[in-house]
């Protein structure tokens, strides 16, 4: 049986879509079958491995709005074992045009729900905001990976986000977990990027995953190509650290 996974933080730039991309393709190469679900209207997951956004006619918004199934959307994608349901910028109107609807918190949950059965990790990028969309991503889950940069103010929006996460646990989700927080954008030479490292291990030790994703040049330019780190540079830094994270998560879920 499939575990679900969302990738949320409400702020932006955190390294959300980088991961949620590169752990998919990293687990796709450990021989894991993967399904990315683009939950974000800027549909940088559905552009960061190779799919032309503007030729998406059946994606994430149609999932949410029920007018086509799970299996109508999913496309194959270049990177071994990953499948894509892919955004469009019309995923924007996603959140007013859910409002009034019942059950509204439960729309991707009953759309995916079935297709842990078809793969091992379900992974779901996750809009920097906390709103319908992030609720929706939450509320289908069984645990969210939250990244954290190592910068100033990385934790500053944390509190919300947690306490967000416990009332999708009293309300909508009871089983819901913290699968880790993963700290993102580190840079040895900083003092800045270790006081980060620290803080955030002695608040939250355990919770932390043992792998840090680092600075690296080849991470921000795979993007531009359509393509994952484990494609566009098997051998760089940025792809032995998403490698490591989706061995540790392999290993915690065995």
């Amino acid at each position: 049986m499939g575990k679900i996974i969302a990738i949320a933080n409400q702020k932006g730039g955190v390294g959300k879509t980088t991961t949620s991309v590169n752990l998919a393709a990293s687990l796709g190469v450990l021989e894991k079958k993967v399904l990315l679900v683009d939950a974000d209207p800027q549909a940088n997951a559905t552009s960061g491995l190779g799919i032309d956004v503007e030729s998406v006619e059946t994606g994430t918004y149609q999932l949410l709005e029920h007018t086509a199934s799970a299996e109508d959307c999913i496309i194959e994608t270049e990177s071994p074992n990953v499948d894509i349901i892919p955004a469009h910028i019309d995923l924007v109107a996603i959140e007013i045009e859910l409002v009034d609807k019942d059950q509204r918190e439960y729309m991707l949950k009953t759309a995916v729900e079935h297709l842990k059965t078809a793969y091992d990790y379900i992974i779901i990028d996750c809009a920097p905001s906390l709103g319908l969309l992030t609720l929706n991503a939450l509320t289908a889950s069984d645990s969210v990976i939250i990244p954290i940069q190592c910068e100033y103010f990385a934790l500053e929006g944390l509190g919300k986000l947690l306490n967000t996460v416990k009332s999708v646990q009293k309300i909508h989700n009871t089983n819901l977990d913290i699968e880790g927080m993963l700290l993102t954008m580190y840079d040895q030479r900083l003092r800045l990027s270790n006081q980060v490292v620290e803080e955030v291990q002695k608040h939250f030790s355990d919770m932390v995953f043992e792998t840090i994703i680092q600075r690296n040049v080849r991470l921000g330019e795979a993007p531009s190509y359509g393509e994952s780190i484990i494609k566009y540079d098997v051998s760089s830094k940025g792809a032995s650290n998403y490698l490591s994270l989706a061995k540790e998560i392999i290993n915690k879920n065995a």
